[in-house]
């Protein structure tokens, strides 16, 4: 019998090693291949690929078409499922791969109107003489449909039954529009502050600092219902829903500063950058340097795109920061109550143009959509299924509504060596708004709020959702980019943008980020005697304070003080909030008390007005960040009377309520001891796969948790959402970039995951310690270092 049992378990495991091998060589062979030799049609010469230690290929060619067509193939080889995810989301056809769930995913990028813009905007392209940046963007996207044709399939096609597909200039083009849309806050925003003016009144709307205008139309004309509100709110949910599901990263923030050579050690000037994007796997940026005659570049690039959207070489460099200007407009229409189907529009009646469009479901039945369309834009609301709202509100968007060359800008900017080349470039995007911040070798710095922006109506404030049946909804033109906010070697030998309202003679209206981050930067900035390095610089990116948490605090300690006077442990801890500058390291307890006790606080003001919903919705908005410090410093607002009961509550009971909560909720969650609410604890980085959305395949694919330091709007923007602990990390640094000017073949930067998207590589999660904890790493263009970094070559040759 023993015998039999052994011979029994020898035979178990002879197949279970059997099956890991076959499943090791299958998933072997969908490894990248990074050495030998490799045909790849198209070429005219040998292309050298040589990857360094941590997977970023230096990529030396002949000439641009093979250059980006060797670029195209090696992208896809690293990242060929983020490709289709992005399209498919750009493009609302998830729901093909994923089934029912992402139908109303799908729905909104349809009713969107990328998809429909992206095919005729490749079309009108395609129809005239090529120009380089299109026969760059044409060679990348042969590459990537080469390396889709011959190589297997990545692991999650399988997985997900994804049809292999070949890749467009549309697509291209419908993933710019996902990013153009991934900055645009009013879905969320201006719903949200049209409630509070047109529900709840001037008095509530003073913490928002905006303008009350009782004559507002959308209040007495047209009047929103309740219906109405109920889409809406929906609209915004889904919205952010449809980023999460899909699991492709949203941009929200960044900072850049570059600093003239007066002011630094080197005496040449120094670029600093850090994105911030949605974190995930695999990470947002690519890296590649690239060179051709009379060409090079260090880039980082995103799916389906040639152009590197952040780059640097030996004499000159960039970063970019959202100029977070108000691109897109709600508009309520005017139906015609005695013709369906028309809304009223400068004097008249108009019809809605309608068309259908089909999105295929795994697994289910095709669900077909009847989109429309006003003269302000695509009614958004029929985003949502079943809408009970009574009103059209069309979507006004500067991305639909402007040439928006963003490719040949970006293939300008790749190459804009002087002050005047970077201009020119940054005057052709249009539409997302960005900040360009850029530097040479020679000595020139600038940045410039790149977009085109609308003239509107005189007194018409886009923060709130407009009267499509007046002349508020009307867009004048578009200002000249020489008024955009701009500064090209200003005196004070430096320029700085954290995604703040900038100063200057044109107003731009927007959904501006706290100024307490810009603010942080320009106080370390500014002092004059400062002679600043490498090592500086990165020290300022890591910095983890600001005075958002004192500016809050400082008016609401009386109360507090009150709240705690029974509890010696809970004074204790007031004090320390009390003393606290702001700083989010690791080890301390005050950022979680804090955090803990801005939510209670929060909630118990502001929940009862909004109803749950709107709430869910408005703690997602800058405009929230903004008015809390207001709020905390009027004892007098109405936002502290809590509806539904007799007794009008004052700002100190607010406060003690949330106070008492907050400190539950810490006990019940992370102990009875204090000393264990610890940021590194509470405050965690996940970088979540598509897949990892589903258990346990999360174990699988995603990386992490790991201990964050930093957090929502200090410079090291390890940014968590207004809520309960413990808190996710949801977005940040996407990368961090310095380069000294003197020696850029030696800059330095960081990738928050690793290059390769592909399962099991070696590269898949190679760099995601280093990232949270504050790690640099080389960015080396010199050939001598190249070669002393090279760990494998590849060379791609022509079929013969």
């Amino acid at each position: 019998m023993r015998s039999r049992l052994l011979k029994i378990a020898a035979i178990l495991l002879a197949l279970v090693a059997a099956l890991a091998g076959v499943l090791g060589w299958h998933l072997g062979g969908k490894q990248p291949q990074r050495s030998g030799t490799l045909e790849l049609s198209g070429l005219q010469a040998p292309v050298q690929v040589r990857w360094d230690e941590v997977g970023v290929p230096h990529i030396s060619a002949a000439n641009e078409p093979d250059l980006y067509r060797s670029l195209g193939y090696l992208h896809a080889q690293d990242r060929l499922f983020q490709m289709e995810m992005v399209r498919r989301l750009a493009r609302g056809e998830l729901a093909e791969i994923l089934g029912p769930k992402l139908v109303e995913t799908d729905r909104l990028f349809r009713t969107l109107g990328i998809r429909a813009h992206a095919d005729a905007y490749a079309a009108r392209v395609q129809a005239a003489p090529p120009t380089p940046a299109m026969r760059a963007l044409q060679a990348y996207l042969e590459g990537v449909n080469q390396y889709q044709a011959t190589r297997p399939a990545p692991l999650e096609f399988e997985i997900l039954g994804i049809p292999k597909r070949p890749f467009t200039m549309a697509d291209t083009v419908s993933v710019a529009g996902y990013l153009a849309y991934s900055f645009a806050a009013a879905f969320r925003t201006e719903p949200a502050l049209t409630y509070v003016r047109d529900q709840l009144g001037p008095d509530y709307l003073k913490v928002f600092e905006l303008d009350w205008r009782p004559e507002g139309a959308v209040r007495t004309a047209l009047g929103l219902k309740g219906g109405d509100w109920q889409d809406l709110t929906r609209l915004a949910l889904n919205s952010q829903r449809a980023l999460e599901l899909a699991g492709v990263p949203q941009f929200e923030g960044s900072n850049a500063w570059a600093l003239s050579g007066s002011r630094t050690r080197s005496g040449k000037p120094l670029l600093a950058g850090d994105p911030h994007i949605a974190f995930s796997v695999p990470a947002v940026w690519w890296e590649a340097h690239l060179q051709a005659p009379g060409f090079e570049l260090y880039g980082h690039h995103q799916a389906l795109n040639p152009m590197a959207l952040l780059g640097h070489n030996r004499q000159f460099g960039w970063s970019l920061t959202m100029f977070q200007n108000d691109d897109l407009d709600l508009i309520v229409e005017k139906p015609n109550p005695d013709k369906p189907g028309e809304v009223w529009f400068q004097g008249r009646w108009v019809a809605l143009q309608e068309r259908e469009e089909i999105i295929t479901v795994k697994g289910a039945a095709p669900v077909t959509l009847k989109l429309r369309r006003s003269p302000h834009g695509p009614i958004v609301n029929d985003a949502v299924p079943g809408a009970t709202g009574s009103r059209p509100v069309a979507m006004w968007w500067a991305f639909l509504e402007t040439e928006n060359p963003v490719l040949e800008a970006f293939y300008a900017l790749n190459r804009a060596n002087s002050l005047g080349r970077a201009r020119a470039a940054a005057s052709q995007i249009h539409a997302p708004g960005l900040n360009v911040v850029w530097a040479n070798a020679d000595g020139d710095i600038g940045w410039w709020a790149a977009a085109r922006l609308p003239k509107r109506p005189a007194g018409v404030n886009p923060s709130f959702m407009l009267d499509g049946a007046s002349a508020e909804s009307d867009k004048l033109g578009f200002e000249d980019f020489s008024a955009n906010p701009q500064e090209e070697n200003p005196a004070r030998g430096y320029v700085v943008s954290a995604n703040h309202q900038p100063a200057g003679a044109l107003q731009v209206p927007g959904y501006y980020n706290l100024w307490d981050r810009a603010q942080r930067l320009d106080e370390q900035l500014r002092p004059e005697g400062q002679s600043w390095d490498m090592a500086r610089a990165q020290a300022l990116q890591l910095d983890v304070q600001s005075g958002f948490a004192q500016r809050l605090l400082q008016p609401l300690l009386p109360a507090l003080r009150a709240a705690a006077a029974g509890n010696e442990q809970e004074r204790a801890l007031v004090e320390r909030l009390a003393a606290w500058p702001g700083r989010h390291e690791l080890g301390l307890n005050e950022p979680v008390l804090f955090h803990q006790f801005l939510y209670e606080l929060t909630r118990e003001a502001m929940a009862d007005e909004m109803g749950e919903a709107m709430f869910d919705n408005l703690r997602r908005t800058r405009a929230l960040d903004h008015a809390l410090p207001r709020l905390a410093a009027d004892a007098a607002s109405p936002w502290w009377d809590k509806r539904g009961t007799p007794a009008v509550e004052t700002r100190e009971q607010i406060v003690a309520l949330a106070w008492k909560a907050a400190i539950a909720h810490l006990r019940q969650t992370l102990g009875a001891d204090p000393a264990s609410w610890t940021w590194g604890r509470a405050h965690t980085l996940t970088h979540g796969h598509p897949l990892g959305l589903q258990k346990p395949l999360d174990r699988i694919f995603n990386v992490g948790p790991l201990p964050a330091p930093g957090g929502h709007e200090l410079p090291n923007n390890m940014a968590q959402r207004l809520g309960p602990a413990p808190w996710a990390v949801v977005y940040g640094p996407s990368t961090r970039r310095v380069i000294d000017f003197a020696r850029a073949g030696e800059a330095v930067g960081s990738n928050p995951v690793g290059q390769s998207g592909v399962w099991g590589d070696r590269h898949y999660e190679d760099q995601a310690r280093s990232h949270v904890q504050g790690g640099y790493r080389l960015q080396v263009l010199n050939e001598p270092d190249v070669l002393a970094h090279t760990r494998s070559t590849l060379t791609l040759k022509p079929v013969d």
